[in-house]
């Protein structure tokens, strides 16, 4: 283990070194690879460190307990041993964890998809509270947001909204997000007081970045269309909506949001990259691991992972058994427990796996 910290601190002073070179300044790509991985890298190394240090001093206990001959200074040291020995073995779970293998999509931007499910009007206004909760979460991260495309409910919410989310490591964070979301409450428009059960989908794409994807223009239908409102009441006078097909797969995404054509084609384009890129994702994959063993489920959107029980207050993540009573706050985008749950549920499995367990 010590041989992987003056490994990572070699690694971590040629990206330091790499960054600050001219030409690669004058490379955004680059740039932007050896800006992540250097990141990266740097809390490798810092649990690296960490590790090392507590390795030091659990050392020098055990050395000073062999040596010591005074009660009292032996006594503090087996103290001091007792404290230091749960930290190390913390530390070197830590570090083994940051030492597996990296996927550099964890790195990437989002764009994220809510889409009302089964459950008509009351699934659209949970996808708008869904939007919302993972917007709030976006802000606590510090991460910044921007809405490419939104379809009204007839009654409100959406029926789809998709917003671009853009921070260091949101698809990493988010990217378990994706599937079916089940609603147990009962709705506005219930008289008898029943409980209803809704759902609607999320869907966590990588962000694409146009080197990543090559899209031939002869290989698109683009449609324009006016944009409308609920109802189908005019909200444009010309025809700036946008509709794409990509002809080789048959992925159609559409953008309104704009009133300029222009920006509402460059947005639906954004989608469609991304769109084409996680089936990419998604085909190496599966070519790799049939049974994606190492993930937490399947990761497909169409499996039910989540349900939020307004009566008792109650979420559940059925993939890892995990379940709050802080609902509320969850809708207020407080997800950090959750995220975190489901994050070192899939640590503890790689490890497991690393180990041979």
């Amino acid at each position: 283990m010590k041989e992987n910290v003056e490994v990572l601190r070699t690694k971590y002073d040629e990206l330091t070194t790499k960054l600050s070179d001219g030409e690669v300044l004058k490379d955004q790509k680059r740039f932007r690879d050896l800006a992540r991985e250097h990141r990266y890298v740097q809390r490798q190394l810092e649990a690296g460190e960490r590790w090392l240090d507590l390795d030091t001093q659990v050392r020098d206990s055990q050395e000073i307990i062999k040596a010591e001959t005074d009660a009292d200074m032996l006594e503090l040291a087996r103290e001091e041993l007792a404290e230091l020995e749960p930290q190390l073995a913390e530390a070197m779970e830590t570090f083994e964890s940051a030492l597996l293998p990296h996927d550099p999509n964890d790195d990437r931007d989002v764009i994220l998809e809510v889409r009302a499910g089964t459950g008509g009007d009351e699934a659209a206004l949970f996808a708008e509270e869904l939007a919302r909760m993972y917007l709030r979460y976006a802000e606590r991260q510090g991460w910044k947001t921007e809405l490419i495309d939104a379809t009204e409910g007839t009654v409100g919410g959406f029926k789809e909204v998709i917003y671009a989310v853009r921070g260091d490591g949101a698809f990493g964070m988010l990217r378990w997000e994706s599937g079916v979301h089940r609603v147990q409450r009962v709705p506005a428009t219930e008289s008898q007081g029943r409980i209803h059960t809704s759902a609607a989908s999320v869907a966590v794409l990588p962000e694409a970045e146009d080197v990543d994807v090559e899209i031939v223009e002869s290989e698109l239908r683009i449609d324009v269309y006016r944009a409308s409102g609920p109802g189908g009441q005019s909200v444009n006078t010309t025809d700036s909506a946008v509709r794409i097909t990509h002809i080789p797969t048959g992925i159609v995404v559409q953008c309104q949001d704009e009133k300029s054509q222009h920006k509402n084609k460059a947005k639906a384009l954004q989608v469609l990259r991304s769109r084409i890129l996680e089936r990419a994702i998604a085909e190496y994959e599966a070519k790799v691991s049939a049974e994606r063993k190492s993930q937490v489920g399947s990761g497909d959107r169409s499996a039910k992972i989540r349900t939020y029980n307004f009566p008792q207050s109650r979420v559940t993540d059925h993939r890892i058994g995990l379940t709050v009573h802080s609902l509320d706050a969850i809708m207020q985008g407080e997800l950090d427990s959750v995220v975190a749950a489901i994050q070192e549920y899939r640590r503890n499995e790689a490890l497991a796996a690393s180990r041979g367990e």
